[in-house]
């Protein structure tokens, strides 16, 4: 018995005729073309729609709350930055001094200077705003951190497309930080928070640039040296790195801001020094340990300097003048010794900073609000930033109970938790896999969180933790990635985590929408206000 002859459905190109096969070409070249520039435009703008979306959600009725929050520090520095941009430095006030700002009269600080424990940088950012649109209203003190937190939401996105290598999971990064209440509100509110935020995100961004750069020249470098012999003892040594000097100029800001931003800059130091070991004991280097601390001091050069150079620049306003607190307290007394060669200005200065640094840490007050560092991952005690009532017929106000405007600063809910788990879910893929991209994601949670655990006894607030935030949210992306499957993952097992992961974003969205009222200020009754109060520590 003899087989049927086989019909080709599809035969090689090669028999093909030379016309049809052009045409095929041509077809398939015009295919190609289309994909990829479909592609193109997704990657810049899905991207450009989440920032649209995000700058929306902070600018819309900014000033929608004509008030100070004088149980948080905006009332300390929307005034300080009044007076920081006439005076050089933060000048005093009178009592009354809310009322009548309020009303208008702006002018009304006093060449006396105020103490304050806070550098001036993020001050200064706010008074850009109110340079530019008048202090008369909430846009004018707040416009300037709305601006950078809307810029937060695009930074996270470069990073995370770095790091996870897929678009689409870092839109889905970018959208839940646009969308979330801590984000929002610590964007509409004329705090320190959110610039101290954007600044971090910045070095983060630099230190990836670098790394990109660094592990090819390490390896390349090695590689040449080996050349069929030995391998080398030694790696090269790298002064060619301007992202890190970029990243330093941006952590100098950073704790120019608040000081906090000092333990990012030595947490991501410490990184630099560590991923630079082990890059050289993979490329071969004998004596890798002792190459690594021959770069660490490099690298100390390169990042440390140009942050202490940043963070005094902020201070010009302070140095150039003569009415800053303790401004020429180093005259009465003088450093000697080693230290007298130090100019008057800045022994000053370091004195002032010592008298900041004793009052900062103990400011031990209880307050409402108060939530040590140990319940945040919990999210027990979420911020309520300011909170205004109507009664039935005031203001327009028509609910039967009345009408609230509030500015919470709590996270969306579904997507802290989850974060919160997507970081346990990463320390446990670190330590499988090793990856360097959880290490540096995980550095992220560290330096902001942990060292606010060796503070019990001081007064923090569950807000600090919009620095913490983006980083939770790198976690997540790479949770949901991996739900989601990989290409070569089983159809079946692909199609039903891309259909988890959307229902956890379409969940996510609509608890976002929910929220967004008791975020912004906007008037909602108050039964509906009630209702987003889901434990007792959320009122």
């Amino acid at each position: 018995m003899t087989d049927a002859p086989r019909l080709e459905a599809d035969p090689p190109a090669e028999r093909l005729p030379p016309a049809t096969r052009r045409s095929l070409y041509d077809r398939f070249a015009a295919r190609i073309t289309r994909d990829d520039r479909a592609r193109r435009r997704y990657a810049w703008l899905a991207p450009a729609l989440v920032v649209v979306l995000a700058a929306a959600l902070r600018l819309w009725n900014l000033a929608a709350a004509h008030d100070l929050m004088n149980q948080f520090d905006e009332t300390y520095y929307v005034k300080d930055a009044w007076s920081l941009a006439h005076l050089g430095y933060e000048g005093s006030w009178p009592e009354n001094a809310n009322e009548r700002f309020l009303r208008g009269e702006a002018d009304i600080f006093t060449a006396e200077p105020a103490f304050v424990i806070h550098p001036p940088l993020g001050k200064w950012i706010i008074a850009v705003g109110m340079l530019a649109l008048g202090p008369d209203s909430g846009w004018g003190w707040r416009i300037t951190t709305a601006l950078l937190g809307t810029a937060a939401v695009l930074v996270l996105m470069l990073i995370a497309k770095r790091l996870t290598g897929s678009t689409t999971f870092a839109v889905v990064a970018g959208l839940l930080m646009a969308v979330d209440g801590l984000a929002i509100s610590m964007s509409r509110v004329a705090l320190l928070d959110m610039s101290l935020t954007f600044f971090v995100l910045l070095a983060f961004l630099f230190v990836l640039r670098d790394r990109e750069r660094t592990m090819t020249a390490i390896a390349r470098t090695v590689a040449a040296r080996l050349d069929g012999e030995e391998p080398p003892a030694w790696g090269p040594v790298l002064w060619n790195r301007p992202w890190i000097v970029a990243a330093g100029a941006a952590l100098g800001a950073a704790t120019a801001v608040k000081w906090s931003g000092v333990w990012v800059l030595a947490g991501l130091g410490i990184y630099l020094v560590l991923t630079d070991a082990l890059a050289r004991r993979r490329a071969g280097v004998l004596l890798w340990p002792t190459d690594a601390l021959r770069q660490g001091a490099v690298t100390f050069v390169l990042l440390v300097p140009v942050a202490v150079a940043v963070y005094l620049a902020s201070w010009t306003g302070w140095l150039v003048t003569d009415g800053g607190y303790d401004r020429h307290v180093a005259e009465a007394n003088p450093a000697g010794g080693l230290w007298s060669w130090v100019p008057l200005p800045l022994q000053s200065l370091w004195q002032y900073h010592v008298t900041m640094y004793n009052s900062a840490a103990q400011i031990t007050a209880g307050h409402t609000y108060a939530s040590p560092a140990w319940q945040w991952p919990l999210l027990l005690r979420p911020t309520g930033m300011y909170y205004h009532h109507d009664a039935f017929g005031v203001d327009g106000c028509t609910a039967v109970n009345g009408c609230s405007a509030v500015i919470s600063s709590i996270p969306n809910p579904l997507v802290w938790y989850a974060g919160v788990a997507a970081v346990l879910y990463l320390v446990y893929r670190f330590v499988v896999t090793r990856d360097w991209r959880f290490a540096l994601v995980l550095t992220g949670v560290v330096v902001t969180y942990v060292p606010w655990l060796f503070f019990p006894a001081r007064t923090v607030f569950q807000f600090y933790t919009v620095l913490i935030l983006p980083f939770l949210l790198l976690a997540l992306a790479f949770a949901l990635r991996d739900i989601a499957g990989a290409h070569r993952t089983d159809p079946h097992r692909r199609l039903t985590g891309q259909r988890l992961v959307l229902v956890f974003l379409l969940v996510a969205l609509a608890l976002a929408a929910f929220w967004y009222p008791v975020i912004s200020a906007m008037t909602v009754p108050y039964d509906f206000w009630r209702l987003h109060n889901w434990m007792q520590g959320w009122i």
